[in-house]
């Protein structure tokens, strides 16, 4: 759709944020940043919160995954010998 004189047509920068080929959700740029939007339950802890880039959001997704991800090799349940 072609803008007529006078009117302001607003794009939205929209990107989706994927970690480990899951859909963590994506962030949509506005005048105060990147606002997160949530597209897995892991990743809720992010919803509405706004990053200066997308790049960002997507460290945070990946931190929020790590946190979430079990402990390998760390022994837990099983006694020190």
């Amino acid at each position: 759709m072609a803008a007529s004189a006078g009117q302001l047509i607003a794009m939205t920068k929209a990107f989706i944020i994927e970690i480990e080929s899951r859909t963590a959700g994506l962030v949509a740029k506005d005048e105060r940043g990147y606002c997160f939007f949530s597209a897995e339950r892991v990743f809720d802890s992010l919803e509405g919160q706004r990053f200066r880039s997308a790049r960002d959001a997507e460290r945070a997704a990946r931190a929020v995954l790590r946190a979430k991800e079990p402990q390998a090799n760390s022994g837990a349940g099983f006694p020190s010998i």
